[in-house]
This record gives C-alpha cells, structure tokens and sequence, in this order.
C-alpha cells in the first residue's frame, strides 16, 4: 500500500510537508540575511537570482554610469529568453518595492520586500525582459558593433539615468552594496487569477 502511495506522489503532485518545510527553511535563511542587513543596514555582494520572475518597483531611480546590452538568459519558464542586462556603477532608488509571487495548492503567496526610505546601490547588475517606466538620459551613447556574437552588435550607455514611475519584469538582481534602512520583508496571500 505505502508502494501505491509512493506512486501516486511521483505523478506529478507537490507534496505539501517537503513543500513547507522547504519554503520556511528558504524563509528561516531569508530572515537571517535580512536581519543581519537590518543591523548593519549594509549588504555586499547580494545577487538575488534562481527564484524565477520576480517584479522591482519603485517611485524614483537616479543613477550614474549606465550600460545596456541585450543578452539571452535563464528563467523559471524557459532556458534561453531575450532579455537586457542593465549595469549602473552608483544609485538611489526611492520607495522600492520588491515581490515575487508563488502558486501554493490552489492559492497565491508573494514574497515582498519593501523600504520605505531611500536605497543606496553599487554595483548593480540587473536582466530583465520588460521595463516599463519614465526615463531620462544623460550623454545618450547608442553604438552597433561588428560582431558574430549579436548579444556585442549592441550596447546603450548613459552618463546618468533617471527612472520614474517605473516597474521592471526581472530574473536575475545583483548589487555589489545595498543599504535598505526602513526594509520590511512581508509573506502574505493574495488574490491572482
């Protein structure tokens, strides 16, 4: 009987006890980082990359020394997807809000993490395949390059970027520094069809 049941679990059903535990463990690990980021109000070397599509919004961006290139790259739903690497050497971002949502059962959790004062960022590298937002550039340098490799055939850089009002579809986030003093990291259900 207990062979049936393990035969039944493998087709394709998540099982919610190694579900749990996982996701409380990943949480328990979660908070310990962001506990530690809250006493210091310094992170270094944060990438944020693996958990899939994920979603950054915020008010206000300002940042200097900005690079764009296209690149393919991983997401949860797809080994190669178009996407754009963003770099910004220095910024500040005002009123962040960072979430992921997850399909529990037949209910919807997201994962968010908000600051309510400004965030100081450097070394940010971000891929995303949707930026939706009001932007501003300063010395505006677009340049095609001869390449094989078309991912080189493009590059976009910017002594200074301003984004407002803006909301990026994001798969993987690294910054070499973070401050985030007033984070809150909140895990609640929501409503999603």
């Amino acid at each position: 009987m207990n062979e049936k049941k393990r035969e039944i679990d493998r087709g394709g059903r998540t099982n919610k006890k190694v579900f749990w535990t996982s996701f409380l463990s990943g949480m328990i690990l979660l908070g310990a980082l962001l506990v530690s980021i809250g006493l210091s109000g310094v992170a270094y070397a944060v990438p944020l990359a693996g958990v899939g599509d994920f979603y950054v919004e915020f008010d206000n961006l300002e940042g200097d020394g900005y690079t764009f290139y296209p690149k393919m790259g991983e997401t949860s739903s797809s080994k190669s997807a178009p996407q754009g690497t963003n770099l910004i050497e220095k910024l500040t971002i005002k009123n962040l809000k960072l979430y992921k949502d997850f399909k529990v059962g037949d209910q919807w959790i997201r994962v968010e993490i908000t600051a309510s004062k400004p965030v100081q960022i450097t070394g940010l590298q971000q891929d995303a395949s949707l930026i939706q937002a009001n932007a501003k550039f300063s010395n505006l340098v677009l340049k095609e390059n001869y390449s094989s490799d078309w991912t080189k055939q493009f590059k976009q850089s910017s002594s200074h970027i301003t984004l407002g009002s803006a909301k990026l579809k994001t798969h993987y986030l690294f910054q070499k520094t973070i401050t985030m003093n007033g984070m809150k990291l909140t895990v609640h259900k929501i409503d999603k069809k």
